[in-house]
């Protein structure tokens, strides 16, 4: 029997289901090299100017003064929205490969049809990512303020989100859309290239009869994640820093932002943090891939389909809202700090 993970658009709900799993998979496995690659692309400030944090000095840092958790700070937000955005970007991928050229189902896609499709879906998945990723920009970079620290205060994704509509505005929510889109079309694009490439050249013939093993999916996704990492790392930086920044603003858009960044740290402040995000990405996407697989490989009846659907739905809301609902509460006076230097 032939298999064709791409071309199983036509029964909804698996691509959906095990795109959402490997998101929350890939999220849990990766959210510490992630907190490292946010914190250690801000520009420093103070007597912290003059020289940088390597990887593994912030590490420790973080696990001294802040203890395990703090690799987590901010998960819960990721957790449920990544969840749902890789499912979204899965299914997407599928409907857009078997779109690219409906009269050629009996064979699996072409290199160039696999590309485009990831550049259309990676595209779509901003809309939804780039909020998502401002609030959890803001949340891994509470620690950075010393006297929020001090106090011991802390908001949840909720707190961040209405913080950010009451001094921005509904513009503030989708600060760096622009940039967001430019950094995960292309890089989508690269994304499921790299993956479909490297699994067919491990297991010659798996894209269209399947049986890689484990091992291939496991290395083909890392390659995957690490391949479109390497390209979008530059706006990657220029997005954070971005979307780091509360009022008043610092940079004024993404020219300012590179030209201010390069200018007064030098280009290598474009790769900065590289070798944290390429082992994140290779651990990440190696896990997301080899469960979205797996997933994909679960026989579903139509009705077990929607019922996995609703059901995937339900968890991530309520993982969304029980982490956030637990979230400790500031006093009055602790509550009109603001997240002040936060970039």
């Amino acid at each position: 029997m032939e298999f064709w993970p791409e071309f199983l658009a036509r029964s909804w709900g698996k691509e959906f289901v095990a795109g959402g799993v490997g998101g929350m998979a890939g999220v849990v496995t990766g959210y510490p090299f992630d907190t490292l690659r946010i914190r250690i692309q801000q520009p420093a400030a103070g007597e912290l100017a003059s020289r940088r944090t390597s990887a593994a000095s912030l590490f420790r840092s973080i696990l001294r003064s802040e203890g395990p958790a703090g690799f987590y700070r901010g998960m819960s937000a990721p957790l449920a929205s990544i969840a749902f955005q890789n499912a979204m970007v899965f299914q997407a991928y599928a409907i857009f490969s078997n779109a690219c050229d409906p009269n050629k189902k009996n064979e699996p896609p072409s290199y160039n049809r696999v590309a485009l499709s990831g550049v259309g879906a990676g595209a779509l998945q901003s809309f939804l990512l780039s909020p998502v990723e401002l609030i959890k920009i803001r949340l891994q970079l509470q620690a950075t303020d010393h006297r929020r620290r001090r106090l011991g205060n802390s908001d949840g994704p909720l707190s961040i989100a209405k913080q950010i509509l009451q001094t921005e505005g509904p513009r503030g929510i989708y600060r760096g859309f622009s940039i967001t889109i430019l950094r995960d079309a292309p890089a989508h694009g690269i994304y499921f290239w790299t993956y479909e490439y490297a699994r067919e050249r491990m297991h010659p013939g798996c894209r269209k009869r399947g049986g890689e093993s484990l091992g291939t999916m496991l290395v083909a996704g890392g390659l995957a994640g690490v391949a479109s990492w390497v390209l979008c790392y530059p706006l990657d930086v220029v997005k954070s820093r971005i979307q780091a920044q509360s009022e008043p603003r610092r940079y004024n858009g993404i020219v300012d932002c590179l030209k201010k960044s390069v200018g007064e740290e030098g280009y290598s402040v474009l790769w900065r943090g590289l070798g944290a995000a390429v082992a994140r990405a290779f651990v990440v996407n190696g896990a997301i891939f080899t469960v979205y697989e797996l997933a994909l490989r679960v026989n579903l009846t139509f009705s077990n389909q929607y019922l996995a659907c609703t059901s995937l739905l339900s968890l991530l809301i309520g993982v969304h809202l029980t982490t956030t609902m637990r979230r400790p509460t500031c006093s009055r006076a602790q509550s009109s700090n603001p997240i002040a230097d936060i970039g």
